[in-house]
């Protein structure tokens, strides 16, 4: 039935669009009746099953192009980014009061879920929809979704986050393992586990520790990770760990299934992003194969985890940004003040200006990092730059939001004071998202 979906589906035009299920509202409808009247497994008692297993890892390969860094979206971006600002419009944005008490988020994630947001990440060999690698597209999803709400789309994402990640660093036996079920019409709640709950954290320095079992038959995971989107409903988790045993060092990255055991779930309720259900886990003697050790403790894929995870967040800043200034301008025309529009003055139309500076400053450095990424260039020195400029600039734009509505900037009936706890977010969170 699904491959009879999905082939429907590919007759409309564009392979890639058509894939993700975003072409008419109708084959969405169908998509929709289709997958719960077959869904039978509960999801806290899913096994992952490996599925075929290719001969090598399949990755996405490097983006084609002149080398021109250019910020026009292709024919089939633009589509998504019109499917995915329509979702965030329509179901995003009006939900998201709500989300933030916990109401409504899991029917939100599996809609999104609908969008195919996993599938972005993954080559066209495991079931996703791409053929070369897709950092800015990940980008547009993050900036487009978080202009509906930034914690619904967090928590939409996640998955996508290691999806992606198995993609780009899982071994063959990996990506046949878990990968099919996170492009299937069942997709698990997933995340990425970096952060650790102290002040100045650096992801460089982790507490959470994996200590090598004697004769390669494993690690035993103990630490404590905080601000996991989800993760009360986690199905599959990628931690970060500090490996410990002979000739270990550095960090490294691990798959782990919480019901295995060892693992502890508590709300972790934050300023911001309060639609992503975050959560703290605490790991416990928590055992895992040694094929839970996610690209081989290469130093430089967890590197580039971390980058990738900060662009990513570059993403967010940059649509919760969007929706500040796309909200501020029809007010300050619209407010009168002493028989004009405050507009008119020269303090406020300056903030506004500055709003829209900064934004674009963060999204042409965020998809230059991307552009880079795709074309396996070096793109540290550009997310470096992306998130420093997410985290200040960020501030500053839903600081200057809530100023430029005065007293309504503070009050919950206008939503800027929510982006305004949502892009402090962006400059303190670490993992649960790559591009």
């Amino acid at each position: 039935m699904g491959l009879g979906l999905r082939a429907l589906n590919r007759l409309a035009g564009s392979e890639m669009v058509d894939r993700l299920g975003v072409r008419k509202p109708a084959e969405r409808a169908l998509y929709r009746a289709t997958r719960d009247g077959f869904k039978v497994a509960s999801r806290a008692g899913r096994t992952f099953q490996a599925g075929t297993r290719l001969g090598k890892p399949a990755r996405p390969r490097k983006s084609g192009g002149a080398g021109l860094f250019d910020l026009t979206p292709s024919d089939e971006q633009q589509m998504l980014v019109e499917a995915w600002r329509d979702f965030a419009a329509a179901r995003l944005r009006p939900a998201a009061a709500a989300a933030e008490k916990g109401e409504g988020r899991d029917a939100l994630y599996a809609e999104a879920a609908e969008l195919g947001l996993t599938m972005i990440g993954v080559p066209e060999e495991l079931g996703g929809a791409i053929s070369e690698r897709s950092a800015v597209t990940a980008l547009m999803a993050a900036e487009t979704l978080a202009h509906g709400d930034a914690g619904l789309a967090v928590g939409a994402l996640a998955p996508a986050a290691v999806a992606t990640a198995l993609a780009l660093w899982g071994d063959a036996d990996q990506q046949a393992t878990y990968l099919p079920a996170l492009v299937s019409e069942d997709i698990p709640a997933a995340a990425l586990a970096l952060a650790e709950p102290r002040p100045l954290f650096h992801p460089n320095k982790l507490e959470t520790v994996a200590r090598a079992k004697p004769g390669g038959a494993g690690y035993v995971l103990d630490g404590v990770k905080t601000l996991v989107p989800r993760a009360a409903d986690a199905e599959l988790l990628i931690v970060a760990a500090r490996l410990e045993g002979p000739g270990a060092g550095g960090s490294a990255l691990f798959l782990v299934e919480p019901k295995a055991g060892g693992v502890s779930v508590r709300e972790d309720p934050a300023m911001g992003l309060r639609g992503a259900a975050l959560g703290r886990i605490k790991l416990e003697g928590v055992e895992v194969g040694p094929g839970a050790l996610l690209g081989a403790a290469d130093p430089e894929v967890f590197a580039e985890c971390v980058a990738r995870s900060r662009l990513a967040w570059a993403g967010i800043a940059a649509g919760v940004g969007r929706a500040v200034l796309d909200y501020v301008i029809p007010y300050v025309n619209e407010r009168i003040a002493f028989g004009e529009p405050v507009s008119h003055r020269q303090a406020v139309a300056f903030g506004v200006s500055d709003i829209a500076i900064e934004l674009e400053g963060l999204r042409l450095v965020a998809l230059r990092a991307g552009a880079r990424a795709d074309a396996e260039q070096d793109f540290a020195r550009e997310a470096a730059l992306a998130r420093q400029i997410a985290a200040s600039d960020g501030m500053r734009i839903g600081s200057e939001g809530v100023q430029l509505l005065g007293g309504a900037g503070y009050i919950t009936e206008h939503p800027v004071e929510r982006w305004y706890r949502d892009l402090r977010a962006t400059g303190l969170m670490e993992g649960v998202l790559v591009v």
